[in-house]
Parts: C-alpha cells; structure tokens; sequence
C-alpha cells in the first residue's frame, strides 16, 4: 500500500522506519508502533506512526469499527487557580467561566489582529482547567499562557502522561468491557475512570467525526493499556495518515493548513466558538476585529470543495472561478476514502462561499472542475443523547 496521496507533504518527504535519531522525541508507545510495524515519521518534533497495516484500511477501520490512536505527542497542562476560567477567558473568545463541571469545550487562542494562535480543548474539572493543544504549538502556547495567566492563574505542564484516543462506531463497547461507566458519558463530557486497574481522565471527544474517547494516562501505564485495547477485536492501530483522511472527510480544521494566524474564527467557519456572553462583553485578544467581522460579515470563507474526477487538489493549490480569475486557495486536500473522491478544504471570497457553487482547481498548471460543498462530507456521528 502506497501511502495515501492527500498525506500532508511533511509527513512524505520525511518518512523513516529506522530509529529515530537524537533530536527526535518518542511517546511512550514507540517500542510498540515498531513492534506493530509501523512506517515512522518524524512530525512535530516527534517519531510518530503514519501508518500501521495501510491508510485507507485504517480509514475504514476506524469508520466501521474502532481504532487506536497515539496523541501523547499534544501538550497536557493544568491552568489552577480560585478563578482560573475567568483567567484563561482572557485568552480566548468562548465561555468558559460558565462551563460545567465535567464538561469539555473547544475554543482557539486568538491575537490582537483576531487571528488564530491555536485551537484547544479545555475541561472544567473543578477546582483547575485541563488543557489540550498542538504538539506543534505547545511550546509556544505554554509560554504565551505562563505570560499572561501570570497573577491570575498558575500553569502546570504535565509532562508524566500520554494521550490514547479511541475513536469510532465501536469505541463506546470496547471501552464499556473495561469500565463500564464510560457508556454513560455523552459527547464533550469528562470523567476520571479506572480501566482495567488504570487510573485515567477520559474525555468523550476525539478527531474523526466519529463516537469516541481521549484517554489522558500516566506514561508508564500506557503500553499496558493500549495493549490491553488492541486486544479487543474491533479494534486496530490507526496512524496519523488515517488521522488526517478522517478529520478531513469530518470538516475539522487542521492548525497551521485550515487555520493559523492569519485567518480568523469568523472567517474560519469557527463563528460558534465566540459565544453569547463574550460577544457582549469583549474582553479576549481582537475582540475588535472579531466582533466587527460577525457584524458586518468577511470577506472570505472558509469552505468544503469537492472535485470532479479522481484528481485531488492538495494544500496551496488556486480555486479559481469558472473564467478563470482566482478567488481562493486549498488549505487541506486528497482522497476521501468514506466519500470515493476527492475532497478538500480551503479559503474563497464569500461571494463564490456558497454550497453547489461551480469553481475549479489549478493542479500542475491544469485546470480540473468541482464545486463548493457543505461540510462535513461525512455526518459527525457523536454521542450527544
């Protein structure tokens, strides 16, 4: 199996199966990705599985049934304090200061030109906040929350866990057998669960579209449980390749392609994330622009786009409209394995943002047809009832 054509460049220029070298960090799940047999590359600073058994057999996989994923490269952290919420309110555009304990919310960290610095997920877990980010990003996030939590909030960088996520249609059983009380949870909810012995944080949250869970262990736990996950028979080792068709195929963005700093949460189709109370008071990094931009409207968009034929657009490609005249850019593309044809995801002027609208693709200098289309491609299948 060759690998999968829409994988982002970094990850196919960089490919290794050897052990990596000095300046590369490991999870504490590498010894069993090699032992698996899993095609290594280095990404965000860390040697990490693009693949197992193949890309679209892992796509479908984790459709179908339930797979495996290893995410301890992201950043964990603890934001502690009496009013460590309203702390960190300052940083982003949701409500946080009203989230319920036990809940989980997705926000981004945005500038003072509104753009996006990170997307995150924070959890209400009482008397703290915990915090997921990028592993591309969390050296500088952690850095940019020590500056401006500080006398208002302390931050505690956890450093001792990994992160599993088990992610698809069979997630809920699988996990159940182990801990039962995880079938209960609902999606973006969050509770600390023994399983099979091992004390973990498990959020119902994950980055396929499909039912799953985030599983925050200590790292010396984290072979034993995954191992003792895999032994289920619904469930198989998924890569960061699959990770990507499916987030894809789900119309969830992708930090530094779907979004970055200069793109905004208006224009970024994240308009939910800034919410009710915020919007009436203000008060986070480009407010300004932000709440200008929900008023008065973008000037750009960002969109699904589908194409004709079995050529796939990647990132940087031009959308141009049917004369020929430029009016966006992809950000993320390739096969869709669930959709058996190309998609992709990308920025147009909000005059050609509407779904169904005809445009085309340059690829290699060669114009290839296709249309705006309305995200996800695949219908999220998360547990909310």
């Amino acid at each position: 199996m060759t690998l999968w054509p829409g994988l982002p460049l970094t990850l196919l220029e960089n490919r290794v199966s050897h052990p990596p070298d000095k300046d590369i960090k490991v999870t504490p799940l590498d010894s069993l990705h090699r032992e698996l047999g899993a095609k290594m590359v280095p990404f965000a600073g860390y040697a990490m599985p693009v693949q197992f058994k193949g890309i679209i057999a892992e796509h479908q996989h984790t459709r179908e049934n339930a797979g495996l994923f290893d995410v301890s490269h992201m950043g964990q952290a603890l934001v502690k304090g009496a009013d460590a919420a309203r702390a960190l309110e300052t940083l982003v555009p949701s409500d946080l200061a009203e989230l319920a304990v036990g809940r989980t919310r997705y926000t981004v960290f945005t500038n003072d030109a509104g753009g996006i610095l990170d997307d995150l997920m924070a959890t209400n877990r009482g008397d703290h906040l915990f915090v997921v980010v990028n592993a591309a990003r969390k050296d500088h996030d952690f850095a940019h929350m020590r500056e401006r939590l500080a006398g208002a909030a302390e931050l505690e960088v956890i450093e001792d866990r990994a992160l599993l996520a088990l992610q698809g249609p069979k997630a809920a059983d699988v996990l159940a057998r182990l801990a039962p009380p995880c079938r209960h949870m609902m999606f973006m909810t969050a509770e600390t669960l023994t399983i099979a012995d091992v004390p973990c944080f498990v959020t119902r949250s994950g980055y396929t579209g499909e039912d799953g869970y985030e599983i925050s262990v200590a790292a010396d736990k984290a072979e034993h449980l995954a191992r003792l996950l895999l032994a289920e028979d619904e469930v198989a080792a998924i890569g960061l390749g699959a990770r990507d068709s499916l987030r894809l195929e789900a119309g969830l963005c992708l930090y530094g392609s779907d979004i970055d700093t200069t793109t905004t949460p208006i224009e970024a189709s994240l308009t939910w994330t800034v919410s009710r109370r915020r919007r009436a008071e203000g008060g986070f990094p480009g407010a300004g622009v932000i709440l200008r931009q929900i008023a008065e409207g973008v000037e750009r968009k960002r969109v699904g786009l589908m194409l004709e034929g079995k050529v796939p657009a990647r990132s940087h490609a031009q959308v141009t409209d049917a004369a020929g005249a430029v009016i966006g850019e992809v950000t993320s593309g390739g096969f869709g394995p669930t959709v058996g044809a190309p998609v992709a995801m990308g920025y147009v002027t909000i005059d050609h943002a509407q779904a169904e609208t005809p445009v085309q693709f340059l690829v290699r200098g060669k114009a290839h047809p296709g249309r705006v289309a309305k995200l996800p491609f695949v219908e999220h299948r998360y547990f909310k009832k």
